[in-house]
């Protein structure tokens, strides 16, 4: 929930959370089904996902009909939407949240994007062609990645290069010490629907989490077909994961959204 700069419908300068973003990213990518796995404590997000029209009502009260109007547009994109809340009673791990959404992908594909990861990009390029290349290839997983100086925060993955920034993944790893490359995992992964059984089949690590990229790599060693998109010139990834990340993430988004004014996010 957490604010970064943006672009609003009036090509105004504004500041939305950074779950909004996200969600607007995915809409005009062309999604209309959303499920957001929640802790506790994590209120504040269903509340932001419902319409407040007492609250838009203050605003234009108050002669701020610009903010209501951004509003607005927000509220009509969720009218447009299904969006299902799913409760994780305890932090087990981002491949214990992907299972959880089971009952909502069910046997369908379907797209992850965690909440404290966004991709500044023009014509959600990054989202669009993430899902190319899952369809193109027939995927079981496409992960998204980034060229980084020192990978080893990060999942980082061993690839064969297909060319125009695709390649097939042959290993990935979870904060090695060793980096088998220098691309780094972004959290926004299209995967079918066996990656639910891959993580059912994946033992937690010490902490008592389960990993998703441990459940990739099952996926990999298994001969199941699994790429990766590197980051384009124009896309930049911002991380709200710890306060000088967030910081980053301020300044590159103002910096991203006054970079070229009138064009679409």
């Amino acid at each position: 929930m957490l604010p970064v700069f943006s672009r609003g419908v009036s090509n105004s300068l504004v500041l939305k959370p950074m779950l909004q973003a996200i969600f607007e990213q995915l809409y005009d990518a062309g999604f209309r089904e959303f499920c957001f796995i929640v802790g506790r404590g994590k209120r504040a997000i269903e509340d932001h996902f419902n319409k407040d029209s007492s609250f838009l009502a203050m605003l234009r009260a108050r002669g701020k009909g610009h903010l209501a109007s951004e509003l607005e547009d927000f509220y009509a994109k969720i009218d447009d939407s299904i969006i299902v809340f799913i409760n994780q009673p305890e932090p087990r791990g981002f491949g214990d949240a992907v299972l959880r959404a089971r009952p909502f992908t069910s046997d369908e594909p379907f797209l992850v994007h965690a909440g404290d990861d966004l991709v500044l990009s023009w014509g959600v390029s990054h989202i669009r062609r993430l899902t190319g290349a899952f369809a193109g290839k027939r995927a079981d997983a496409v992960l998204l990645v980034e060229e980084m100086e020192d990978p080893r925060p990060y999942g980082v993955v061993r690839v064969r290069e297909l060319g125009e920034g695709l390649y097939e993944v042959l290993d990935i790893v979870e904060k090695p010490s060793r980096p088998p490359s220098n691309l780094a995992v972004i959290a926004i992964y299209a995967f079918s629907p066996v990656i639910h059984d891959a993580i059912e089949r994946t033992e937690p690590d010490k902490t008592g989490e389960v990993q998703l990229t441990d459940a990739i790599r099952l996926l990999v060693h298994e001969g199941r077909p699994v790429y990766a998109v590197r980051l384009g010139e124009d896309e930049k990834r911002v991380d709200i994961g710890t306060p000088e990340g967030y910081w980053r993430a301020l300044s590159e988004s103002l910096a991203f959204s006054t970079s070229r004014s009138g064009e679409a996010r």
